[in-house]
C-alpha cells in the first residue's frame, strides 16, 4: 500500500516537472531567477525526448509499482500518461521529435513574451 502511494506521488512529481518544463518560463514574470531552475528543466525534457531515453522518475515509479504487486509499464512517462491524452496510441520517433520541438518553441515564445513585457514595463 505504501509503495503504491509512493508510486502515485512520483507520478504527481513527474507531471509537475513536465508542466514546469512546458510553462515554467512564465514564473519569470514574478521571479527573475526562475530561469536558473527552468532552463535546465527545459533542456532535460528536450534531451529525454530527443535521445529517446527515459527520465529516471519512470523506472522509480515502475519499481515502486512492482513492489506494490502491480506490473508497472513499458515505455516512458510521457508515452504512458500524456500521449494517450494528446495523441493516438503509440509514440513514434516523429512524435518524440515533435514533442521536443514543441517544448523548445513554446518556451522560446514564453521567454520572448516575458522579455518584451519587461522591456515595456521598464520603459513606461
Amino acid at each position: 500500500m505504501l509503495e503504491r502511494a509512493l508510486a502515485d506521488a512520483v507520478v504527481l512529481v513527474h507531471l509537475a516537472f513536465v508542466a514546469f518544463a512546458v510553462a515554467g518560463g512564465l514564473l519569470t514574470l514574478v521571479w527573475r531567477r526562475a530561469p536558473l531552475a527552468h532552463v535546465p528543466a527545459v533542456l532535460w525534457g528536450a534531451f529525454v525526448e530527443l535521445s529517446g531515453s527515459a527520465c529516471p522518475l519512470t523506472p522509480l515509479e515502475n519499481s515502486l509499482r512492482r513492489a506494490a504487486g502491480d506490473s508497472g509499464y513499458g515505455g516512458g512517462f510521457v508515452e504512458h500518461y500524456l500521449v494517450p491524452l494528446v495523441y493516438p496510441p503509440g509514440l513514434g520517433r516523429g512524435a518524440q521529435l515533435g514533442l521536443a520541438a514543441g517544448l523548445l518553441l513554446a518556451n522560446a515564445a514564453i521567454y520572448t513574451f516575458v522579455w518584451r513585457w519587461r522591456r515595456r514595463a521598464g520603459s513606461g
